[in-house]
């Protein structure tokens, strides 16, 4: 039987929506689910070292958040305008002061191609051009008027992407907490939330209980968040976000794999990008970077994810698919159910799931 989007829906009270993250990082609370019973036990995120097992390969996602949100205006007619980068297409002429991006343009209906935009604040200016539409939003051309990096002027003026069901401003804290604490490759428009409960504290536990631990790259963009709009699952088409496997985490994986060790991703992304790897005929794994637009549903068999760790998901999004694809839908409702009624706080700022 076909999946129905409405099957991937739940009942979520507002107020149990986090809007800001907890006070102390780390301080979340943690449900483990056992994907092939269903069994549900309740801790907190510290005690994540004890329930993994030595050996475990537990997999990271270091892309870093950009202040991807910028507000500004239209020229003429001074309209508000807000703009959301999702992902560099070019630098127009070699010159790092005029540069393409591909971006979510709102109010979309007012702004096609030749819409002149301009975005300043107090040390710094954008001036941006809609230069087409696009699948997933506009091609905007943005240029700095005295020829400095455009990114320089992003870090300078943007606003954190912080997603639209936390219903406040972005702050300066933002910049800190909504980010992992051991991001480091800038690109991504949103955070891979399931890393923002790990601390260095957590990670000494982890190295200490034998944890073996590697990190890849893959920039979250317009695929992560898209809506799934078909009436059937199947038939949803996520956009392509590009990826990097470094040669220290490919070795990792294969050694892992080779000796039969469990491999835990962090999060969603890290899962995607994992089960779009490809080793050859003995099993290895070598570095790669690429894009993937794959899409994780029930029926999907995991090739390498042996455990996951992962944050509580938006109703009828590709993530709470791709969760229920990995521990069962019947295992994840009753899971969301349990979690609602215990008061866990969901998304992004949200409390932890690990899943083994």
């Amino acid at each position: 039987m076909s999946l129905r989007l409405s099957d991937f829906d739940f009942d979520l009270p507002a107020e149990l929506i986090a809007q800001a993250p907890p006070a102390v990082r780390g301080a979340s609370r943690l449900m483990r689910l056992d994907r092939a019973t269903g069994a549900i036990q309740h801790g907190v995120f510290g005690d994540l070292p004890g329930l993994l097992g030595r050996g475990d390969l537990l997999v990271l996602n270091d892309t870093r958040v950009f202040p991807a949100r910028l507000l500004g205006h239209r020229e003429p007619g001074k309209g508000a305008v807000e703009c959301l980068l999702v992902s560099r297409q070019a630098s127009a002429n070699g010159a790092p002061g005029d540069e393409l991006w591909r971006a979510l343009v709102s109010p979309g209906a007012r702004v096609g191609p030749g819409t002149r935009l301009v975005f300043e604040g107090p040390d710094a200016r954008l001036d941006g051009e809609v230069i087409a539409r696009a699948d997933h939003g506009r091609v905007v051309r943005l240029t700095t008027p005295d020829g400095s990096p455009v990114m320089s002027a992003i870090a300078r003026l943007g606003h954190m992407p912080l997603p639209p069901y936390i219903k406040r401003p972005d702050s300066e804290s933002d910049r800190e907490h909504y980010q992992t604490v051991y991001a480091r490759e800038e690109g991504s428009v949103a955070a891979p939330t399931a890393g923002l409960h790990f601390t260095p504290a957590v990670f000494e536990a982890l190295d200490a209980a034998g944890i073996e631990r590697a990190t890849i790259t893959l920039h979250v963009g317009y695929g992560t968040f898209q809506p799934v709009r078909a009436e059937f699952i199947a038939d949803h088409r996520m956009a392509y976000e590009s990826f990097e496997v470094g040669a220290a985490a490919a070795e990792a994986l294969t050694r892992a794999r080779a000796e039969g060790r469990r491999i835990v991703a962090v999060g969603t992304t890290t899962t995607r990008t994992l089960e779009s790897l490809e080793p050859d005929a003995e099993g290895r794994l070598t570095a790669c970077a690429g894009e993937t637009a794959l899409f994780i549903s029930p029926g999907y068999q995991f090739r390498l994810v042996g455990g996951l760790v992962t944050n509580f998901h938006v109703p009828k999004s590709s993530l709470l698919m791709l969760v229920s694809a990995f521990a069962g839908l019947d295992h994840v409702r009753e899971a969301y159910r349990e979690a609602v009624a215990a008061r866990y706080r969901f998304y992004s700022y949200g409390d932890a799931m690990v899943i083994l």
